[in-house]
């Protein structure tokens, strides 16, 4: 693709509108800046506007008109609607039953306990979610302890899941590895290491919290990826816009288990309906649409990588979402993001972080129905006035 941006478009800087917050005091919230902001643009490249909460009450009464029979009663400790969802993924997933969960993170520590009676002993990757997000639940709640078939940031080879030393139980595949880039291996990679970890003794356990999206780059359905595995976790909100909310599925005893433990752990809310009900709303308007996210997302990912100093993780995309990394400071293009929303109604990333090298960082790009409109030129022209921004940053600060 021909390099459509220049390093230094000082002439497109835009002159201040209306979302400019001229007569008021400034945010003192930074998320409240970012969510004003955000809520104020008119397109989006990556994620969705935001909503209020006026907004997504709106929403729920629209969406959930077609995901179930409004007229029947409200659930009750885990029957009607939380039960319709549950026997809507079993059946999407191709497995006998499952089992809904307030959070991932319950979900998660419920599915791995069940399967490490023996050896106390998981098989994950360093950066999967329960080592980076979850304060090392499994272990201090559960006093399971983790090896690690690789710490390369992919997912373990069927070599490596081999040359694992320690006994363990259950081998646990995050599909997609969301903090290596939202990582995919090939279809014949994944089924030679469920195979490698079949041969050791252990189950394996997928950690699927963006398991519907996966489906394009592995080339196979739901029911076929699922059905290498024992059980498989799945979100609720990551994809699909729900509320909140996770599901396990697997065979009768798994989720006859898995709901015994959720009890335990204080996951058998009263009523959950809002949240069952925005989760059939999302499968019924998300899942078709994923294709089409799966495919824009190479197309964006291509423009972007035209921009000077920029790299695409992974290049091409595996799913709708990638990083995208640039060299400079996050606090700059963090500001630069803000007072581009704020001053153009453009939203084009989400929050930028800088992990290792400073001024070196990355911000994760999810294209969802927002960004289907932009063309290339749009996300290059965007991507212009950005760079003006940080250009005019830099200038200011010397």
């Amino acid at each position: 693709m021909a390099d459509t941006f220049s390093d230094s478009p000082s002439d497109a800087i835009p002159t201040a509108s209306h979302a400019a917050r001229t007569d008021e005091a400034p945010f003192t919230d930074p998320r409240q800046r970012r969510f004003a902001a955000l809520r104020g643009c008119d397109r989006l490249l990556s994620g969705v506007r935001p909503q209020n909460l006026r907004e997504r009450l709106a929403s729920l009464t629209t969406d959930a008109e077609s995901a179930y029979d409004l007229d029947e009663r409200p659930d009750m400790y885990g029957d009607g609607v939380v039960r319709a969802l549950e026997k809507r993924v079993a059946e999407l997933l191709g497995k006998p039953d499952a089992a809904f969960f307030p959070t991932g993170t319950m979900a998660q520590q419920v599915a791995l306990r069940y399967w490490s009676s023996e050896h106390r002993t998981v098989a994950m990757h360093p950066l999967a979610h329960p080592e980076r997000h979850e304060q090392r639940a499994y272990s201090r709640l559960t006093g399971l302890q983790s090896v690690w078939p690789t710490t390369a940031p992919r997912l373990p080879t069927a070599e490596e899941v081999r040359g694992v030393v320690d006994d363990y139980d259950v081998l646990m595949l995050e599909l997609p590895l969301r903090d290596a880039g939202f990582v995919l291996p090939t279809w014949d990679e994944l089924t030679g290491t469920v195979a490698a970890a079949n041969d050791a003794g252990a189950v394996v356990h997928l950690d699927g919290a963006r398991l519907w999206e996966s489906v394009h780059h592995l080339g196979h359905s739901l029911p076929e990826i699922a059905g290498l595995a024992d059980s498989v976790y799945v979100s609720f909100y990551k994809t699909l816009g729900g509320i909140s909310g996770a599901a396990v599925a697997g065979d009768e005893h798994f989720v006859r288990e898995a709901k015994l433990w959720r009890h335990r752990y204080g996951g058998q809310l009263w009523q959950q309906w809002p949240a069952a009900l925005t989760a059939l709303a999302g499968l019924n308007r998300e899942l078709p649409r994923l294709e089409e996210y799966v495919r824009h997302a190479k197309v964006v990912a291509e423009t972007l990588a035209a921009v000077p100093g920029a790299r695409i993780n992974p290049e091409p995309p595996h799913t709708h979402q990638f990083q995208l990394w640039l060299p400079y400071p996050a606090d700059a293009l963090n500001e630069a993001g803000l007072r581009l929303a704020e001053e153009q109604q453009t939203a084009l990333f989400g929050w930028w972080d800088e992990p290792g090298l400073p001024g070196l960082s990355y911000t994760e790009v999810t294209v969802a129905a927002a960004a289907l409109e932009w063309t290339p030129k749009e996300i290059a022209d965007a991507m212009t006035s950005f760079l003006a921004l940080l250009q005019e940053r830099a200038d200011v600060l010397g």
